[in-house]
């Protein structure tokens, strides 16, 4: 809890229940103890909401395990034709030896592989994602990912000199029509 909760505590909640308890010694009602009772647990509903929102808005931990996985392209972020165009034709995978694929397909064939290796840079709080691809290299994986994370996912987005932003999620790829809705 932060200083200004300190402060609220020792100067209103504590002089309060103390002064409420003393009424209530003088007086013997009950209505004072509701009261007291009523402060306390009004402040334990507010602490335990800040750290549950807390708790909801920090983005996860992630761990080299983490990132081992299928990854689409996300077309929630920029639906349309391009989206569409760009998940039936770049995906990739990470595999639990640190190795990458990224393919080049033609919606369910690959055309083309491209072969690397991942290492992870564990001195933030969460650990980055860093690529050493084979050459040549594809010009999506030209450069490091930058990693988003959310409270129940993360999305690696990588900087394409043709597209400028792709983003990727973790799942597997499905059939999609052109006037299907991201999922």
């Amino acid at each position: 809890m932060g200083f200004g909760f300190s402060f609220f505590f020792i100067l209103v909640v504590l002089p309060a229940s103390v002064a409420l308890l003393i009424a209530w010694i003088i007086t013997r009602k009950h209505s004072y103890l509701r009261f007291i009772c009523q402060i306390w647990l009004g402040l334990i509903a507010i602490i335990l909401a800040g750290l549950t929102l807390n708790w909801l808005r920090t983005p996860p931990q992630l761990h080299r395990e983490d990132y081992t996985g299928s990854y689409i392209i996300d077309r929630s972020y920029f639906p349309g034709a391009q989206a569409d165009w760009q998940y039936n034709h770049f995906r990739f995978e990470i595999l639990p030896d640190d190795s990458i694929r990224f393919y080049v397909t033609d919606g369910p064939s690959v055309v083309r592989s491209y072969p690397g290796h991942i290492s992870i840079v564990d001195i933030y709080d969460s650990s980055r994602l860093k690529l050493q691809m084979d050459t040549p290299v594809h010009h999506i994986l030209a450069g490091n990912p930058t990693t988003y994370r959310q409270r129940w996912q993360f999305h690696l987005v990588f900087y394409s000199a043709l597209f400028n932003n792709v983003y990727f999620t973790r799942g597997e790829w499905k059939p999609i029509t052109p006037s299907q809705k991201p999922s």
